[in-house]
């Protein structure tokens, strides 16, 4: 069977780093993990494991697309014989029997770069926001357009793309997946569990950098591959400016020329949070479930707007993009304190 690395990525994550590399040491053939800057003695307990432990260099702007780059790099370079490698962010946890699933899947599939499953969240009930990540993670199996952050890649496709863009701030799997599906590789989604995530998302704020953060991406990814055919996320974008910005100005902005009725705009916000409530009801979420979602897409149309604002003033003033980070200090600090 051809030989399966694997690329974990992190920083400061504690014990749920301790249970992500534990969860593959005896899984792979090979396992690296790249720190971007722990003060928690990550490095020190990956080693302890006997993984290979990539410090990145902070003087160079961090993304976790450099980071899986330079992952990938010393994975090949200490084992040059590897063919498959999986990535993992180092808040997940793979679960046992995925590794010689996805092996197996791209074994069989020569046309296929990518395989991924089902990432679950390991404390869906510890908070709303992350029942939703749990809920925007159960996504169709099948061929797709692409993969999250968890996934098992070809190495051979990623080298004819030479790999993830570093540039990216978020978006980074979607943007490469385009580069792949270009390339004439496909991407499959296997009914099968492949990850626990642990969020630790428990506050407002953070989910709205999160939602911030997506908006970016959107913004970004439509700006490298919007041009036809691919189209990437320009109807994504669209929808964020119509319902962030267009609509709430204009019903605001012409309200006192139109003695309150242009108000009447707003309705059009319930009316469409129904219809994707209907829609998420029609596959299969109970209505709880369904409401939390349907209102959530809607609010977050919000912070993902101030996301593709950031996005393009940053691009026409030329300056220099920097992450969108939704664990903050309080739950880094939370997380060492568990």
């Amino acid at each position: 069977m051809p030989k399966v690395g694997l690329v974990a990525i992190g920083r400061n994550e504690g014990d749920r780093l301790r249970r992500c590399l534990q969860s593959v040491v005896d899984a792979v053939d090979r396992v690296v993990y790249v720190d971007s800057g722990s003060t928690d003695g990550s490095v020190e307990m990956a080693e302890s494991l006997g993984v290979e432990v990539v410090e990145l260099d902070l003087s160079i702007p961090f993304t976790a697309a450099r980071a899986r780059n330079e992952g990938l790099a010393r994975l090949l370079q200490v084992d040059p014989q590897v063919e498959f490698v999986q990535f993992v962010d180092g808040d997940c946890e793979v679960v046992e029997g995925w590794i010689e699933k996805a092996r197996t899947y791209l074994t069989q599939n020569p046309k296929f770069a990518v395989v991924c499953g089902r990432r679950r969240e390991r404390f869906p009930e510890q908070s709303i926001y992350n029942r939703l990540c749990d809920i925007e993670w159960d996504t169709p199996s099948g061929e797709a357009k692409a993969c999250g952050g968890d996934a098992m890649m070809r190495i051979e496709a990623l080298q004819q793309v030479e790999g993830y863009n570093p540039t990216l701030i978020a978006g980074e799997e979607p943007e490469l997946c385009v580069r792949l599906r270009q390339q004439g590789w496909k991407i499959f989604r296997l009914d099968a569990e492949m990850t626990l995530h642990d969020a630790q998302m428990t506050q407002f704020s953070q989910w709205w950098k999160r939602s911030q953060r997506a908006g970016h991406a959107y913004a970004e990814g439509a700006w490298l591959h919007g041009k036809p055919p691919e189209r990437h996320w320009v109807k994504e974008s669209r929808s964020i400016w119509l319902w962030g910005a267009i609509v709430p100005l204009l019903a605001l902005g012409l309200a006192w020329p139109t003695q309150g009725l242009s108000l009447l705009l707003l309705l059009a916000y319930p009316l469409l949070t129904y219809r994707i409530y209907r829609y998420m009801r029609s596959q299969n979420l109970n209505s709880s479930a369904a409401t939390l979602y349907a209102g959530s897409c809607m609010l977050g149309k919000l912070p993902q707007f101030q996301g593709q604002l950031q996005f393009h003033l940053n691009r026409l003033l030329g300056r220099q993009r920097t992450l969108i980070e939704y664990k903050g200090a309080a739950t880094m600090n939370a997380l060492r304190q568990d």
